[in-house]
């Protein structure tokens, strides 16, 4: 008799992704290879064992996560390990991140790390305890030479990113939600997003594996909790099921989308500058307005502008510069990062 149908899933989405990391590491070009369907030859020689880590709170996702990843790592060839991030935002956190760190070697991880964070205040809570968590990842993974860190979002986390984009008016970029390989070189992936994050918690009570309910994800002061509990249930009543899918499926195609508006722009930034590398306004009038604005959200970031703290609505002032130009002054940008119209010139610098 085989595994529980959701240990089943969750051991499928992990060993996909195993593959694909083997793939990725021992064929010339990677990824570009990967995706013309190119396989990676087994009898090739293969380099020492990659590690990969799994990043585990001891939720149902990551716990469910870290067993999939233990029972099928052995299974290639690949050395498995754990993190665990303390936040220091809860009474009691340091016990909690030791004793999710001793489930994890119960399971068999090696190395097994529970990293001790400070978070900032920087954007509001949620995002600077995510700048802390994903900080602390990245210094675990480069101080173990992990090749991948698998993170243990579901197809529920995704729609939920989608809804909170949307409601901040953000661009086609933020609709396309997390995705399934992110971070410097490819570090971060994403098994479970194709997969709801019941199936997660069933994989968990299939194999007796005790899990943690943060209290925060239930918290009404955060947003993403009363999207979960309130917003998303709302939409379900009012327009059927099937709405955390739907909003998935919008998340992919928006991404696709996305990466060809890029792909356009980064081609067309080197038409619209000039001799001395400045950007002329005129041709970037030109240009249609999603490629436009990406070419200049692209200046104000090389200029200093911190990506996370720039707006639609910075990048909406820049561009009038360029399609409502009535001799207006400079556009004050984050980073202390300045935009104005000379003669013709769109220059984006540090003021």
């Amino acid at each position: 008799m085989g595994p529980h149908p959701a240990v089943a899933a969750i051991r499928l989405a992990v060993r996909r992704v195993l593959h694909d990391i083997l793939n990725d590491l021992h064929t010339p070009g990677g990824l570009g290879r990967q995706a013309t369907g190119e396989r990676l030859d087994r009898t090739a020689e293969r380099p020492p064992s990659p590690l990969v880590l799994v990043a585990c709170s001891g939720g149902a996702d990551s716990m469910a996560l870290a067993s999939a990843l233990a029972f099928e790592a052995p299974r290639l060839g690949i050395r498995a390990g754990g993190v665990t991030v303390d936040h220091g935002l809860q009474p009691g956190s340091g016990l909690r991140a030791d004793e999710v760190a001793l489930r994890l070697r119960e399971l068999g991880l090696d190395p097994v790390e529970s990293v001790t964070v400070t978070v900032g205040r920087d954007g509001g809570p949620e995002a600077a305890a995510r700048d802390a968590r994903y900080a602390a990842l990245d210094a675990v993974a480069e101080r173990h030479g992990a090749a991948t860190v698998l993170l243990g979002h579901t197809r529920d986390d995704q729609a939920e990113t989608v809804l909170l984009g949307l409601a901040r008016g953000s661009g086609i970029r933020s609709l396309s939600g997390m995705a399934a390989v992110s971070g410097a070189g490819g570090r971060y992936r994403r098994p479970f997003l194709a997969l709801d994050r019941q199936t997660a918690r069933k994989a968990c009570m299939a194999q007796s594996l005790p899990v943690w309910d943060d209290p925060h994800n239930a918290d009404p002061a955060y947003t993403r909790s009363r999207l979960r509990h309130e917003g998303l249930p709302a939409l379900e009543k009012a327009l059927g099921k099937g709405v955390v899918e739907a909003l998935a499926r919008t998340a992919q195609l928006s991404r696709d989308d996305a990466d060809a508006l890029d792909a356009w722009a980064c081609q067309a930034e080197a038409s619209v500058r000039d001799a001395t590398g400045l950007l002329e306004c005129a041709k970037l009038y030109a240009l249609p307005p999603a490629v436009r604005r990406r070419i200049l959200r692209r200046a104000a970031i090389e200029a200093g502008a911190p990506a996370g703290s720039l707006f639609a609505r910075h990048i909406e002032e820049v561009d009038r510069l360029i399609t409502g130009w009535r001799g207006q002054g400079a556009i004050n940008l984050p980073g202390r990062v300045v935009a104005q119209r000379q003669g013709g010139r769109l220059v984006i610098r540090q003021g």
